[in-house]
């Protein structure tokens, strides 16, 4: 084999790998993104339920005004927010006050009988268990997407390609604290 051959090979094998890589980014890339659409499908499905939630609960809970006021709020802040960022925060706020509702609902053994309520409880629940996968999974696509344009030589040519590190679904503060069970 002759020098110009040899450099011939190994040009062809750059090239190749540089092909291969950036397809893989843009698989990866887009993994991500789908996983994201995932968690806005559940969570526009829980934005769904919560007003007929509100109105099973408003006849039995006059004196919680404050309660269904704030659910109204942060559903208000979900459907408001663009960003992932902005959407995982006014989420994480949802959760919360959906936990206080529900949290509330136990001084009503009239409302925790009612069928529409009951039906909207586990409505709710089930969403959430969705959402809490739909996360995991979100983060895990995330995790193997950093992993790979972290890794060298991929950390060259990812950076020569504009590809930037994805930002986890983290939880917040308020969701690492340890719920209180009181009976």
């Amino acid at each position: 084999m002759n020098t110009s051959t040899i450099i011939i090979i190994i040009l062809a094998v750059f090239v190749l790998f540089v092909i291969f890589l950036y397809n893989s980014l843009i698989r990866l890339r887009n993994q991500v993104k789908n996983s994201w659409a995932q968690i806005d499908v559940q969570l526009k499905r829980r934005n769904d339920l919560i007003p007929n939630l509100v109105e099973a609960v408003k006849g039995y809970m006059k004196h919680e005004k404050g309660v269904l006021e704030n659910v109204t709020k942060a559903r208000t802040q979900f459907l408001k927010a663009t960003s992932i960022e902005g959407k995982a925060k006014a989420s994480n706020m949802l959760s919360e006050t959906l936990k206080s509702l529900f949290a509330v609902s136990e001084n009503y053994p009239n409302l925790k009988a009612n069928e529409n309520f009951m039906q909207l409880q586990e409505e709710l629940s089930g969403t959430e268990n969705k959402i809490a996968y739909s996360r995991q999974h979100y983060n895990d696509m995330v995790m193997f997407f950093n992993t790979k344009i972290e890794k060298f030589p991929n950390n060259i040519f990812a950076n020569m390609l504009s590809f930037k590190q994805e930002q986890m679904f983290e939880a917040t503060e308020a969701e690492k604290k340890n719920v209180k069970v009181q009976f």
